[in-house]
């Protein structure tokens, strides 16, 4: 089972091989530089993007090879390239913003699979309704089910994610893939804000997460840092896989006054004071990364 999951918005691709499970594929859209991801239930890998060139992860857990009844849960992160993409069973959206619903990437898309089953924030709605047949839209806590040929399922669950608007208007979505048996749970929310009263009942072995702040003047766009730690923190995370946000090339106003804070190392140092047994994960694109359960 493949899922693609925007790196603003994450297109999940589930695809089912012999003794694993489905494979999410979470990949990011954007306008902006960001990095999209994918998860397998029997593969996982991530996805990024550029101005100039579009790349895409995919994400999936699978069940270990050679494994018997017991079925042992695994993730697998791959960076690949978007137009290389693999067959996707869900595409999972994190933001309604363009950077991370890029119509002008998930139009193309649409057309190749218009009943694609994807998986958004609400505030998405008015921009995927015209474009896919088959979304679900879940707010903060509310589950889905994403199920393989093969009949293994891998469950969804939103959480709370930025407000980028007033303060009443309904947060953005982050998201917690749930592997077949349980085994293994993975995080992702592209701007490293999160909702401390909504995690704190949960936890995840996985989370991908941006480490490099990125500011504006007076502003925080995306957090990371010491953030990113007590993300970490939170949900007793095990692995962290930074999002690569701060080495993307860009163009714009925008970003020419977008400046970077911190660096993977930096983070790496701080982690080890407070998490001192977590492991940051950085995939070599092309390369699956083998995440076993810990």
């Amino acid at each position: 089972m493949g899922m693609a999951v925007h790196c603003n918005s994450a297109p999940l691709s589930c695809k089912t091989w012999r003794n694993r499970g489905p494979t999410l594929l979470p990949a990011r859209l954007c306008s902006l530089p960001q990095t999209p991801f994918s998860f397998r239930s029997d593969a996982l890998k991530l996805s990024t993007c550029r101005w100039d060139k579009v790349a895409s992860a995919v994400a999936s857990e699978e069940s270990a090879v050679g494994s018997s009844s017991s079925g042992t849960d695994v993730f697998n992160l791959t960076y690949l390239e978007l137009t290389d993409l693999p067959q996707v069973d869900c595409l999972l959206i994190t933001q309604s913003l363009d950077d991370h619903c890029h119509l002008k990437t998930l139009k193309p898309l649409s057309e190749m699979s218009p009943n694609l089953r994807v998986i958004a924030t609400p505030n998405a709605k008015p921009l995927l309704d015209p474009l896919f047949r088959n979304v679900t839209y879940l707010e903060p806590g509310q589950e889905s089910e994403v199920e393989a040929e093969n009949g293994s399922k891998v469950r969804i669950r939103a959480t709370a994610g930025p407000v980028l608007g007033p303060p009443w208007q309904r947060p953005e979505n982050g998201y917690l893939v749930i592997s077949p048996q349980g085994q293994l749970t993975l995080y992702y929310e592209p701007h490293c804000v999160y909702n401390k009263d909504f995690l704190e009942k949960e936890h995840a072995d996985i989370v991908i997460t941006p480490v490099i702040k990125q500011l504006l003047p007076n502003f925080t766009l995306v957090s990371g840092q010491e953030d990113a730690v007590q993300l970490a923190k939170l949900l007793h995370a095990k692995f962290i896989v930074p999002m690569k946000n701060g080495d993307l090339d860009s163009k714009g106003f925008l970003a020419s006054i977008i400046q970077g804070e911190g660096t993977i190392e930096s983070f790496k140092e701080l982690l080890s004071k407070e998490l001192p047994d977590a492991k940051t994960l950085e995939p070599t694109p092309g390369e699956p990364l083998h995440i076993p359960p810990p």
